[in-house]
């Protein structure tokens, strides 16, 4: 009889902790709370969108430094990521601050993150054109970048394990993440031309018929506009990280006793057994591997093949209206298309964009200011959707990770993510600029010869388009359907109830 009694005490006590995990572990995410994470995602594309959009540009020309080095400065740093982002994973998936495990670290790594990233852009004529400190300086950025970025993308996993929030969560920070982007490919080379002394001219700017007195911006002249523009954007930055500290707030975590089993070998253990995140991974890796290429060649695309430097603010606002004002229908494309039936009309619809941007490179068509709308409009429809959209994947692949091996390994899972992210980047940031360099192109040429034109064509089309077309077989491969994910829940849900009681 005191057995049963017993018995009955303990399952009333796990009935009631998982009760008390599903009000708060299940909670329905408010407005300010997704606006304060997606602010994280806004801060960091300021940052890092800038730099892989525009970095390689301004190295080749304002800063005078070789394509093969510049190349070769992204190959090295991502290389280095790849022993330093598991060490940044499991450190901070063994530590925990007063205020929480992933949120203390949007400050403490914060602000030095911004510091380095406007020394990118220093103006200063004594180190124009040096290697090295070009490459101590975007080394420490990328360093400074895991211990921010990793930390943040492990936080999207603690604020609720509520599906329906996860997916808002995601179209949240997509929106506001394309804002930035909005003022990174629209704003900011307009404004750095706007800025610059060389070659001043009344141009048009594409946006029906807007003439301003803008500059070149690949001239050395045009350094401290380089370095003007970027501190406001580090400022707006600064802002929006510390807002995206303030008003969120973690939720599910890992226990002291899960913080304390954490091993560096852990993320050998997770590449083992944990498959959706292998597949999920690589979809990453060649996701960004095509973005980025088709970002550091943008400018290039822009400026050489069409000849049209002088539209890039009107083509990048339309490049920027799919990913602000179309994430809020992504939860319904979902369950229309399905999960991985999302992601591959997405990705057709970016290679049919890339096509179309081929026809616009084309004699005749290159003054077709429509055919470049309607060719960026759809490009980057499918672009921000199926690059958008895979954020709300990971969640449930540290879910998975957690059934499997006891562990929440949020940090170091994130790590993973962002290692096949950083070697998508690498690829993306480095190989077009060794094909520029093998095609010919030569960044103090005013125009460029014919085969330094087909390899900005070959960089910012075919190979994303190709890509694009891999990405679409990866995906399909991907194990876990909504019924596996509410499955594994589940299963948590009582595990976490027991170790409470244990507690």
């Amino acid at each position: 009889m005191a057995y049963l009694m017993e018995s009955t005490v303990q399952q009333m006590k796990n009935s009631n902790n998982t009760q008390n995990i599903q009000q708060d572990e299940y909670r329905k995410l408010s407005l300010s709370e997704r606006i304060g994470y997606g602010l994280g995602d806004f801060a960091q594309n300021l940052v890092f969108g800038t730099v892989g959009g525009f970095l390689a540009l301004y190295l080749t020309t304002v800063n005078a430094i070789g394509t093969a080095a510049a190349g070769f400065i992204f190959l090295f740093v991502r290389i280095i990521n790849v022993f330093w982002d598991p060490m940044v994973g499991t450190f901070v998936d063994r530590h925990t601050f007063k205020n929480g495990k992933y949120r203390p670290w949007l400050l403490i790594a914060g602000i030095p993150l911004l510091i380095l990233a406007a020394m990118l852009f220093v103006p200063i004529p004594a180190i124009r054109g040096s290697v090295p400190i070009a490459f101590i300086t975007y080394f420490l950025l990328d360093l400074v970048y895991s211990v921010v970025n990793i930390p943040y993308g492990s936080l999207n996993a603690s604020l609720t394990r509520d599906p329906e929030s996860v997916d808002k969560i995601t179209t949240t920070r997509m929106m506001l993440a394309n804002i930035a982007n909005l003022l990174v490919y629209t704003m900011f080379p307009m404004f750095i031309q706007l800025a610059a002394p060389k070659a001043r001219s009344l141009k048009d700017t594409g946006f029906f018929g807007l003439k301003l007195n803008m500059g070149t911006y690949t001239d050395a002249s045009a350094s401290n506009a380089w370095f003007g523009v970027y501190m406001v954007y580090m400022v707006l930055g600064a802002v929006a990280l510390f807002f995206c500290y303030r008003l969120t707030k973690e939720r599910v975590i890992a226990t002291a006793e899960q913080s304390a089993k954490v091993k560096a070998y852990d993320l050998f253990l997770e590449l083992k057994n944990n498959k959706p995140l292998v597949i999920l991974g690589f979809f990453f890796m060649l996701a960004f591997t095509f973005m980025f290429f088709m970002n550091t060649v943008n400018g290039f695309f822009n400026q050489y093949t069409v000849n049209h430097s002088d539209w890039m603010g009107a083509i990048g606002l339309i490049a920027s209206i799919p990913g602000i004002a179309f994430p809020v229908f992504w939860p319904k494309l979902r369950k229309i298309f399905g999960k991985k039936g999302f992601f591959h009309f997405f990705l057709g619809m970016f290679v049919v964009g890339e096509i179309l941007t081929w026809v616009w490179s084309l004699k005749g068509m290159q003054d077709s200011l429509f055919l470049a709308y309607v060719s960026t409009f759809i490009k980057q429809w499918g672009l921000t959707s199926a690059t958008g959209f895979m954020w709300a994947l990971v969640p449930e692949v540290v879910s998975y990770g957690e059934m499997k091996s006891g562990k929440r390994n949020a940090a170091i899972i994130n790590a993973i993510m962002g290692l096949f992210f950083k070697i998508g980047f690498t690829l993306g940031g480095a190989i077009p600029l060794w094909l520029l360099a093998a095609y010919g192109f030569n960044g103090n040429a005013v125009k460029q010869t014919a085969s330094a034109l087909s390899g900005i064509n070959m960089t910012a089309i075919w190979i994303p388009a190709a890509l694009a077309i891999v990405s679409m077989i990866v995906i399909a491969l991907y194990p876990l359907s909504d019924k596996d994910v509410e499955d594994i829940n589940k299963q948590l849900d009582t595990s976490r109830a027991e170790a409470k009681v244990t507690e």
